[in-house]
């Protein structure tokens, strides 16, 4: 099935116009011609049935009818990580994140971090890709650069997690995520987590927890996450 994501769908709409930029991709990048099926998302759970019914030079509608809501995963992760200094690392992480199912990311600005600036439409512009690339009904939410003494601070529901590498008692990853709760991680930036954010943090209620034995990249902690929480969770 190849997926599309329009955010202006609605469960009660029969047709769905497309804008000029959409529709000369749909027409031109993809070759969509007149009686072409087409699945369409809007982001939030619901799957659409659609046929192409018009086509010129800068226009496509399509007839459309919803067709299945799928339901928001039992227990969410939100992954709370410092944008890494090459950017392409962190949209690396955005991409594989959330076609292994991420609900939320908050990039967070630390006090070692190297990035202090982000393209938040570019991030959703990824993700969008993501779930269209792993035919996927729920895009993931991409917070605004959120400091880190903010975040703690932020009402969070279920477990609460840091990863950081100083040497001190962590408990393992898996043995933290409960199947029947929602699930956060806060993951620094490349030169780690100050001792003072850790400190922060623990007094907000999060637990420092091993992410194992090797030193993991940003971005690689990020991913090794979600995979260990959809392993545990399923």
């Amino acid at each position: 099935m190849q997926l599309f994501y329009f955010n202006n769908v609605t469960p009660d709409a029969t047709v769905l116009q497309l804008d000029k930029e959409q529709a000369r991709h749909m027409t031109k990048a993809l070759r969509k011609k007149v009686g072409d099926s087409v699945h369409i998302t809007d982001g939030v759970g619901n799957l659409y049935e659609g046929v192409i019914s018009l086509v010129t030079s800068n226009k496509c509608s399509i007839d459309i009818a919803f067709a299945k809501a799928y339901p928001q995963p039992a227990q969410n992760l939100h992954i709370a990580i410092a944008p890494t200094k090459m950017n392409d690392r962190m949209e690396w992480f955005l991409e594989k994140a959330t076609e292994m199912g991420i609900s939320k990311i908050t990039p967070l600005l630390c006090d070692h971090s190297e990035r202090k600036k982000i393209n938040r439409d570019r991030f959703h512009k990824i993700l969008i890709s993501a779930i269209q690339q792993s035919n996927q009904f729920h895009i993931p939410i991409i917070e605004e650069l959120t400091s880190l003494s903010d975040f703690i601070k932020t009402h969070i529901t279920g477990v609460k997690c840091i990863a950081h590498c100083e040497d001190t008692d962590k408990k393992n990853l898996a043995q933290m995520i409960d199947k029947s709760k929602d699930f956060t991680l806060i993951i620094g930036p490349e030169g780690d987590l100050s001792s003072r954010e850790i400190a922060a943090s623990l007094k907000h209620g999060f637990t420092p927890t091993s992410l194992g034995s090797k030193r993991l990249r940003t971005e690689t902690a990020g991913v090794y996450a979600t995979a260990i929480f959809n392993s545990t969770i399923k």
